[in-house]
């Protein structure tokens, strides 16, 4: 029971109680660049879970095998084989969204959540709680990624995932998108708002 508790914490928490982007504030920067719409914002997140999921399983496979002096080069070259296959997945199955997400899906590589994750726990954990651990850290990444571009979407192009959402009505009678939704900075902006609201919530976060 205590090991299914500990399993169960280690796949939850990092969705909230400790979230890695509006807890332990790190991979704030992908927020602002693929956030303008869902739609690459989701494969963003899903990439983000796969990546780490799958890495933090082959680091922990490894991790009695694996030198302390070259373990961040071995992190990084499994890091960026698994992102290079997630590429070209993306350009054969989703290419319209693989040019949207540009160079950031490369960047996943230096994603300080993902090295953080490996280094705090895939190297000293074994390899099914490591899984849970990075499934759970990259769904907590994908959430805010997600609730951000929902609003950013809806706001700035009246759409979602490029279907009409506002009713043309509305933009009969005066309504207009507010263009600065899918400015970058308004992506930091409604982070902040997510932070303040998650730590209104969470009353043992504000210390």
């Amino acid at each position: 029971m205590a090991r299914k508790n500990k399993s169960l914490s280690v796949l939850f928490n990092p969705l909230s109680k400790d979230n890695p982007v509006i807890v332990q504030i790190l991979g704030i920067c992908s927020a602002l660049a693929v956030t303008a719409k869902l739609e690459p914002a989701i494969v963003m997140g899903i990439s983000v879970i796969a990546v780490m999921a799958f890495s933090n399983v082959i680091v922990s496979l490894m991790r009695n095998t694996i030198p302390n002096s070259i373990r961040i080069i071995v992190q990084l070259v499994i890091v960026a084989g698994l992102v290079a296959i997630v590429d070209q997945l993306l350009k054969a199955y989703a290419y319209d969204v693989s040019k949207q997400l540009s160079v950031f899906i490369g960047l996943i590589i230096t994603n300080c959540i993902l090295m953080g994750r490996l280094e705090a726990f895939a190297m000293s954990n074994k390899p099914w709680p490591s899984f849970l651990d990075g499934v759970g850290n990259g769904a907590g990444y994908a959430i805010i990624l997600i609730i951000v571009a929902f609003f950013r979407e809806l706001l700035g192009s009246g759409t979602l995932l490029g279907y009409q959402v506002i009713p043309q009505s509305f933009y009969d009678a005066g309504y207009s998108n507010n263009g600065l939704m899918i400015l970058p900075p308004m992506a930091l902006i409604t982070v902040a708002c997510i932070i303040w609201i998650h730590r209104s919530i969470n009353k043992d976060l504000q210390d």
